[in-house]
């Protein structure tokens, strides 16, 4: 989501106080942070405001979403497993089904996933839409139409988007930090025309979801962020085993201090040479001189996570 309003609502923290974080019973432990790499973009007028990020199943190289409809990609410069410089290629503009450059309200690009066979995913807000472009086509080819889109604010949206080695897309909307009901997770089957409602996830408020992705261990990974107060955000990771019917074993993998990370926004998971499972995490600067775009990596060692006392059922 671009936060428009990220200097008067931090004004606005500051004089009502901090905000109550809900987060029930539960006990943080924290990964591995691994690195922490600025990302630059030199003269580039349209580099900042990424929103989404993938990972190869190396590591080294990556796509990265930016919230004004580009897209490039690159490479993780690494030295000892750790991320020390980070290259670029062009941002490009996504395309429209007729394969026109997106412009205006049609651009505001929040989620993206990549399918095994390179078909890329790429869920949009305010024209709320998910659209796919297959691997050597230019032209985006519009999802069916997600009903309960219709309810969703125009900023506040299609924001966590992932995709199960089968096709199967995940898409998890963002809402708004006041709102009490669980998260819901909408889910469309390949070749399916109809979306369906099979998980609902806890909600701590004020929280909001903010990017996910399915790591090679097929469990769900969500990435939730809140601005705090002018002191800046904190982030969450949280993973959950995935049957076709339900969530279960509900983990908190790490929890940030505020203002620890910029605006954490786009998830990448992807399992190490090691068999280790890595967090690699993009921010959204917002195209703001005060803020950074910086990828924040961490690691998940053996047996790090603590479960929960919830117990996720459909909704």
């Amino acid at each position: 989501m671009s936060l428009r309003l990220v200097v008067a609502l931090g004004a606005l923290a500051a004089l009502v106080g901090f905000y109550t974080v809900d987060l029930g019973a539960q006990t943080v432990s924290e990964a591995k942070l691994l690195s922490t790499t600025r990302w630059y973009g030199g003269d580039d007028a349209v580099f900042g405001g990424f929103s989404a990020l993938e990972v190869s199943e190396d590591g080294k190289t990556f796509v990265a979403l930016t919230d004004r409809g580009h897209i490039t990609q690159g490479q993780f410069v690494r030295k000892d497993g750790k991320i020390k410089k980070v290259a670029h290629g062009p941002l490009k503009k996504l395309t429209s089904p007729r394969g026109d450059p997106l412009s205006g309200i049609w651009t505001d690009s929040e989620g993206l996933a990549i399918a095994p066979d390179g078909t890329i995913y790429v869920s949009f807000e305010i024209r709320h839409r998910i659209v796919r472009y297959k691997p050597g086509q230019t032209k985006g080819v519009d999802l069916p139409n997600n009903p309960a889109a219709k309810r969703m604010s125009a900023n506040a949206a299609l924001e966590a988007l992932a995709v199960q080695p089968d096709g199967t897309i995940l898409v998890i909307p963002e809402g708004n930090g006041a709102q009490k009901t669980p998260h819901p997770v909408y889910r469309l089957r390949p070749g399916a025309t109809e979306w369906e409602k099979p998980y609902a996830i806890p909600r701590y408020r004020p929280y909001v979801p903010v990017g996910a992705d399915v790591g090679p261990d097929g469990r769900l990974y969500l990435l939730e962020r809140h601005l705090s107060s002018i002191f800046g955000f904190t982030s969450r990771v949280r993973r959950f085993d995935m049957t076709d019917e339900r969530l279960t074993n509900e983990t908190i993998l790490l929890q940030t201090e505020v203002g620890e990370f910029d605006n954490l926004e786009g998830l990448a998971v992807w399992q190490d040479h090691d068999g280790l499972i890595r967090l690699t995490m993009v921010s959204d600067d917002n195209f703001k001189f005060f803020q950074v775009t910086e990828i924040v990596e961490y690691v998940v060692p053996q047996g790090v996570g603590v479960k929960t006392e919830h117990l996720i059922k459909n909704q």
